[in-house]
């Protein structure tokens, strides 16, 4: 794949004017350039790496959950295209491309694998297309999960994607970005409910562990959350049975729910993207698993 490089309006950054995107809010943080800045991508702006520094001061090791869930992706699209066989994968809250995307990962043993990232923000859009502009497998759409509906219908017309298929879902740590007043676990059902038996469904959620097993932790979780939701007015932890009803009853596929570097882990020296592991301090802030649906 070609060196990619940021479209002209991302390298005058801070800019207020901006004539090829005009709605990009550079003075609020993003929770795609939050995540790319923490996962050492360049593509992001003052307010984003104040958000990023400031929850770093709070919890040292932030870092870790944005590595760590990128890795756990990774792994979970390999797992689904080499060894589900799954042809079309519908990842929402895709965020700012990186090194090992989900359809270069699904294209190593599917070349032909169809993949739809879905963002609301318009420099995911911006970026992604610019990327994929000789892609015919994969295409990224502007959506917003709270309008799930709407969602999957844009998706559907695309033609990359037929939802009377089974296909991958692919909801990596975006869930815990709704608040529970927007009803979370209705929307995961209502994506759920329309999708074929055979398809999978893949979460990784910011965990909040129980304090009466893991205190320290718990408390870790609870700062972590403050400190989002003051500065970047989104992040939710929530506990390990908040997240598994997400999936329903769809059955998880081994070994379940789990801390991310518990699900099906690499090597350290393999020579496949996705072996990261997470350092203990936060190891047991983040899960994540996929389902099956009957």
């Amino acid at each position: 794949m070609p060196r990619f490089e940021s479209p002209e309006f991302m390298k005058r950054a801070g800019d207020a004017y901006n004539p090829i995107a005009p709605d990009i809010k550079t003075e609020k943080a993003s929770i795609a350039r939050v995540y790319s800045y923490y996962l050492g991508g360049k593509d992001h702006f003052e307010a984003d790496r104040e958000m990023a520094n400031y929850a770093e001061s709070v919890v040292p090791g932030v870092t870790d959950l944005a590595l760590g869930n990128r890795a756990f992706v990774q792994r979970a699209t390999r797992y689904l295209a080499s060894e589900r066989g799954v042809g079309q994968f519908l990842d929402i809250g895709s965020g700012l491309p990186t090194d090992g995307n989900v359809h270069e990962i699904a294209h190593e043993s599917m070349p032909e694998a169809h993949v739809v990232y879905v963002d609301n923000d318009p420099i995911v859009l911006a970026h992604a297309r610019a990327l994929l502009a000789d892609n015919h497998t994969t295409l990224v759409i502007r959506k917003d999960l709270t309008r799930p509906e709407e969602v999957l219908a844009e998706a559907e017309r695309t033609g990359l994607i037929d939802l009377s298929r089974p296909l991958a879902l692919m909801l990596g740590g975006i869930l815990h970005h709704l608040g529970d007043e927007q009803d979370p676990d209705g929307i995961a059902r209502q994506l759920r409910d329309a999708l074929a038996p055979g398809s999978c469904l893949v979460i990784s959620h910011f965990c909040e562990p129980d304090p009466a097993q893991l205190p320290e932790d718990s408390e870790r979780a609870r700062r972590l959350q403050a400190a989002f939701l003051e500065r970047l007015k989104t992040g939710m932890w929530r506990s390990p049975e908040q997240i598994r009803s997400y999936f329903g009853d769809w059955r998880l596929v081994e070994p379940g729910l789990v801390t991310l570097n518990r699900w099906r882990p690499l090597p350290p020296d393999a020579k496949s993207i996705g072996t990261y592991t997470m350092p203990p301090r936060n190891e047991n802030l983040i899960v994540g698993g996929i389902a099956v649906k009957p």
